[in-house]
């Protein structure tokens, strides 16, 4: 992904207010990102820990997303969770359901999709190995190359961004 200004990630958002925009906080290691290793920018708003966004590359430029996180952990006998957009397993606790208004009428109607992803949504790191998940019981092995899982999760993230816009 090539690195984004400030301003660049706030004009980028199609499912908020541009006041929204403006008040969202950017991460708080953004000067220290590994831009090389992103397909996406998506982040935990460290002022409104109750709010993520994501940022992902378009061809007609950036398109930022805002999100929900939810406010309280979910009881579940589920030990294990897969991540909708990288596949990556992880332990219970490291995949969590995010909603994302609907852009246009219908998300200021209250409309939302929802995704199941990693809770820290570092998923272009699980796939290229720079981030490992907490082991589980039955962790599998992909025979898929690097770059075939980029384009996996690629294609899942595109599905979801255009499930968003669509609204």
């Amino acid at each position: 992904m090539e690195p984004l200004s400030e301003n660049q990630i706030r004009s980028s958002f199609v499912n908020c207010t541009k006041g929204e925009a403006t008040r969202l906080k950017i991460p708080l290691d953004f000067a220290e990102l590994p831009w090389e290793h992103l397909d996406f920018l998506g982040w935990v708003d460290p002022g409104a820990p109750l709010r993520a966004h994501l940022v992902v590359p378009r061809p007609e430029g950036p398109v930022g997303i805002t999100l929900r996180v939810p406010g309280a952990a979910r009881t579940s006998a589920v030990k294990s969770s897969l991540c909708q957009l990288c596949l990556t397993g992880h332990a219970s606790s490291g995949v969590t359901l995010l909603t994302a208004p609907l852009a246009g009428p219908r998300g200021r109607q209250g409309n939302t999709v929802g995704v199941y992803v990693c809770a820290d949504l570092a998923c272009s790191l699980y796939v290229r190995g720079k981030r490992q998940p907490k082991l589980r019981a039955g962790q599998h092995e992909e025979s898929l190359t690097v770059e075939e899982k980029v384009e996996r999760t690629l294609g899942n993230l595109d599905a979801f961004v255009a499930r968003v816009i669509q609204g």
